[in-house]
């Protein structure tokens, strides 16, 4: 089910292919769910997707929001939400995801969906009747394995879009495995290549660099490879994926056709399989000092480790331009010592009760960080003592 929730929609055959299963023992198990009403089959192309919607991320407390959502899309003002309700309208004909960011000044929302990407104008005004949508790019690789398609404006005005390679270990073809950005003329160029699946990014307040997640490879093990947090400060580089990976473990089938020297190490390695997904640099006043310029990973959690890991928040400190050090954040009994443990307990033994999505800061410095899993955006606050 969560391969389900990650791509959107899967065969019988490309789920036993990831999972390492035989197409019997998957067709029993979806057949099982499908009883349930827990997964949906289309009769036409025999494919299988989760049966409800679930709300994955809303970043903001204004009309100044990206919004995630997988199976259905969904359009959501956080302005208009109370402690138990909230406004939303569901939109038909998407392709299962999108992703929206608000041009700065204008009621605009430029939506990403596996395929395409479209620009909905003056949508804060016609929440409930959207306008129908301009067309900006509609020949993005559109395979739905790691098929979402985060997008953002960069400080130099470009709107970047991450394009997740189309398996767990494979050598990508074309644009797949990149973060692309569309220049001023409107074409699309790649930023940076050897990615396996960036599904969040930021730039440096101070240096307007990027960087971004990026998740590493499945059934290597428990402990390896690391997800990373890697620093692009330039256009043109590779990051080693798939013939490496942390910056320093050949890929067993990939690696001896370049290797590590050949490619940017991350600026931190993270832990093997917290599945890091959004991330921001904390950019406002309200935390103390230690957190101001960090920045805040969420760690939606691993789905096949035989002890589950990340369901958290982490952070990473810069210094000098370099990641210094990288400590579980609102994590119950966690090693870090100068922090108040305010949002503690996702994980609770071999079970999880929510998982980590995104982040952002609000604009009075607390943090946001959404929860798919529990359908909830919490606020993260600080008050001194």
């Amino acid at each position: 089910m969560f391969l389900l929730a990650e791509w959107g929609d899967g065969s019988v055959s490309e789920l036993a292919e990831t999972t390492g299963s035989t197409g019997s023992a998957v067709h029993r198990i979806l057949t099982a769910l499908k009883r349930k009403d827990l997964v949906a089959q289309d009769e036409d192309s025999q494919r299988y997707t989760l049966a409800w919607s679930v709300l994955s991320l809303a970043r903001s407390l204004s009309a100044r929001a990206d919004v995630r959502t997988l199976a259905h899309p969904r359009m959501v003002r956080l302005r208009d939400l109370t402690e138990e309700t909230a406004t939303l309208n569901v939109r038909s004909g998407l392709n299962r995801v999108c992703i929206e960011q608000v041009e700065s000044g204008h009621e605009v929302r430029w939506v990403a969906e596996i395929g395409r990407i479209t620009r909905y104008d003056a949508i804060e005004s016609h929440l409930q009747d959207p306008p129908k949508p301009a067309v900006v790019s509609d020949d993005l690789p559109h395979h739905p394995h790691h098929g979402y398609k985060p997008l953002r404006f960069g400080p130099d005005g470009l709107l970047y879009v991450g394009i997740g390679s189309p398996c767990n270990v494979c050598e990508p073809q074309d644009e797949y495995g990149t973060i692309s950005r569309f220049t001023a003329s409107g074409k699309r160029e790649v930023y940076a290549r050897g990615i396996r699946n960036s599904v969040g990014f930021d730039w440096d307040p101070r240096t307007k660099e990027l960087w971004f997640t990026d998740n590493g490879a499945d059934n290597m093990g428990n402990d390896v490879p690391p997800d990373e947090l890697d620093h692009a400060p330039r256009a043109g580089m590779n990051f080693g994926f798939p013939y490496c990976h942390g910056g320093d473990m050949p890929d067993p089938r990939y690696g001896d056709h370049h290797p590590c020297s050949e490619f940017a190490p991350p600026a931190r390695k993270l832990g093997a399989h917290v599945a890091a997904l959004g991330m921001r640099f904390y950019t406002g006043t309200k935390f103390p000092e230690q957190y101001r310029g960090a920045i805040f990973i969420a760690e939606h959690g691993s789905w096949n480790r035989s002890t589950p890991i990340g369901y958290r928040v982490s952070f990473v400190k810069i210094e000098k331009g370099r990641a210094t050090s990288y400590e579980p954040f609102a994590v119950e009994g966690a090693r870090a010592v100068t922090y108040e443990p305010f949002a503690t307990g996702w994980l609770q033994g071999d079970d999880a009760w929510g998982r980590p999505v995104d982040v952002i800061v609000a604009p009075d410095g607390a943090l946001l960080v959404s929860d798919e899993r529990a359908g909830v955006v919490y606020r993260i606050d600080y008050a001194g003592r």
